[in-house]
Formats: C-alpha cells, sequence, structure tokens
C-alpha cells in the first residue's frame, strides 16, 4: 500500500510526491507501445501523494510593538497541490525515484500545469 511507504516521506520546500498514473500500452489505433516511448512524453499525469509545506519567506520585519510575540518557527507560503489530486506537470522537470517496488515523482510546484480535484461541492455546481 503506497501510505504504508510513503509514511516515512517527507517532502520538503515547494515540491510534491506524486505516483504516476499508469500509462496506456498501445495507442488509440492499437500500437502497442514500448515503454521508453510512453516515459518521454513531455506531459505526464499522476496522483499527488505529499506536498511539501511551500515556499519559504522571510520572517517579518521587527516591529516596534512590544506585546507582538516574535516568529521563530520558519514560515511558508502552502501550496495548491493536495493529496489525492491529480496532477498534470512538466516531465522534463521531475525527478524518478524508487523506493521498495514503488515508483515515485518528485516535482516542483513550477512544474505542475494542472491540478484536478475531486470536490463534491465542485461536482454539484457544475451540473
Amino acid at each position: 500500500m503506497v501510505s504504508n511507504i510513503t509514511d516515512k516521506f517527507i517532502v520538503v520546500g515547494d515540491r510534491v510526491l506524486i505516483k504516476p498514473k499508469s500509462l496506456d500500452e498501445r495507442t488509440k489505433t492499437g500500437i502497442y507501445l514500448p515503454p521508453g516511448i510512453q516515459e518521454k512524453a513531455k506531459i505526464q499525469s499522476g496522483y499527488v501523494i505529499k506536498a511539501g509545506p511551500g515556499y519559504p519567506v522571510g520572517p517579518p520585519s521587527e516591529s516596534d510593538e512590544p506585546w507582538k510575540e516574535s516568529a521563530t518557527s520558519p514560515q511558508y507560503i502552502p501550496l495548491q497541490a493536495r493529496m489525492g489530486d491529480l496532477a498534470i506537470f512538466v516531465q522534463n522537470s521531475a525527478w524518478e525515484i524508487e523506493y521498495g517496488d514503488e515508483k515515485f515523482l518528485i516535482v516542483p510546484n513550477s512544474a505542475i500545469l494542472l491540478l484536478i480535484r475531486e470536490d463534491d461541492d465542485l461536482e454539484e455546481y457544475l451540473k
């Protein structure tokens, strides 16, 4: 199961861990494609397994207001990607890793072109 394997993973910064979607082994006309051809596609899709905390930002400027607490923990601008989203991304920017028998991709947030989120509220709105 993917969740047991990825419990140990900590995604850093503005990166997203993606489980690649299985590619079709043949074209629409029925021609079988070797794996090397499929993997060289410029655009790929997969499901978001984990997302990093986001883009780091510097600490807030010192203020003259002594009652405000100073921020000592890192601050981040969060990413839009959430666990379970289908991400469409640029393949050339992804790094492939294998852990156990599973294949994963680490993709920078800037390489993600589109996120498809299954949201019940959105489906009702579009009807």
